[in-house]
């Protein structure tokens, strides 16, 4: 499948935010599917003793929301990051799913009541990228 017009970007965003890169894509071969998760990454959470040290695991699915339709985007992501969700709880359950997506759209589009509503209710985890300066803005959980 191709990658997103942002995920070279949402790739760095994360490096500088001190993530390391494990998967490009981020494989789950499970149940008779063969899907790939546009990224894996994790970081060391350090506490104060070295045995202590806890290791944060995260996949990131990257969506532009650049067609003409918000709403058709929207829909084909939920039910993208669903399914990616359930089966990844099947693979591996301490890794959490992340949509990422643009600032411009989630500040036009994600702040609308039925949007969040349905990002509530589908328990979907948002990492807030900024197209313009390359970085990652904001993580929702």
């Amino acid at each position: 499948m191709a990658k997103d017009v942002f995920h070279d970007m949402v790739r760095l965003a994360l490096q500088q935010a001190g993530w390391t890169i494990t998967h490009d894509p981020y494989p789950i071969r499970l149940l008779g599917l063969d899907l790939d998760i546009d990224l894996g990454a994790e970081r060391v959470i350090a506490a104060e003793k070295t045995e202590n040290d806890h290791v944060e695991k995260i996949a990131v699915e990257v969506k532009s929301f650049l067609s003409v339709s918000f709403m058709r985007d929207f829909h084909n992501a939920v039910g993208q990051y669903t399914n990616y969700r359930l089966l990844m709880d099947e693979q591996e359950q301490d890794r959490v799913l992340f949509l990422a997506v643009p600032k411009s759209v989630y500040d036009r589009r994600f702040h609308v009541p039925g949007v969040q509503l349905i990002c509530e209710r589908a328990n979907i985890h948002l990492v807030i990228f900024n197209e313009n300066t390359q970085t990652i803005e904001q993580w929702e959980k």
